[in-house]
């Protein structure tokens, strides 16, 4: 048997689904540490319907920073939560919440090893209540459509706040982590701090 092993290439993949828009459903929240320290929810997204339903289709973060907050009123508000005024929640209301969401390929490298790895990720907008067109078909500008049931709280102001240096350091050290399994499923997740 002969093979080129050179022309294979060294990309690992977490894609287990296609990129795309699919109904899906809060299967698993883990509860854990931002850098910062503030609390961040990690959520496990499943494909909720179709010929991929039960099949993991990305991992996401709710960052309860005063960064974060904003995407976080966005995301809890696609899922359905009323989150007008003050809101008392827990990590586990969230299982089974089902919400359009908007998966985009993203690769990385391992700043160590060199090593490319591909997964979906959600962007910062990527979420609409389920009852709603799908993330993308409705919408200008990034910003929701203007009938879209926000309950009131998505506005074309709101914008992702500029993305911050990413220190090296910091960057190997949460590799280090991934390899070791300290952060919640390792290398395999896609989370957005």
């Amino acid at each position: 048997m002969e093979f080129d092993f050179g022309a294979l290439e060294d990309v690992e993949s977490f894609e287990l689904v296609p990129p795309g828009t699919y109904v899906c459903r809060v299967a698993e929240v883990r509860e854990g540490r931002a850098r910062d320290g503030s609390s961040r929810w990690s959520l496990r997204l499943e494909v909720a319907d179709g010929d991929l339903a039960g099949r993991t289709a990305a991992w996401d973060s709710l960052t309860w920073s005063a960064r974060g907050v904003h995407r976080v009123r966005r995301v809890l508000a696609a899922f359905g939560v009323d989150v007008r005024g003050v809101v008392q929640i827990e990590a586990q209301d969230l299982h089974g919440l089902r919400a359009w969401t908007r998966l985009e390929p993203e690769e990385v490298e391992d700043a160590l090893t060199g090593r490319r790895r591909r997964r979906l990720r959600v962007p910062y907008d990527g979420y609409r209540p389920e009852g709603t067109d799908a993330p993308g078909e409705a919408e200008t500008d990034g910003a929701p459509a203007p009938d879209a049931p926000w309950n009131g709280v998505a506005t074309v102001e709101e914008r992702p706040p500029e993305p911050l240096e990413d220190d090296p350091a910091e960057r190997g050290q949460r590799q280090r982590e991934d390899r070791r399994g300290e952060r919640p499923g390792g290398g395999a997740v896609a989370l957005d701090d």
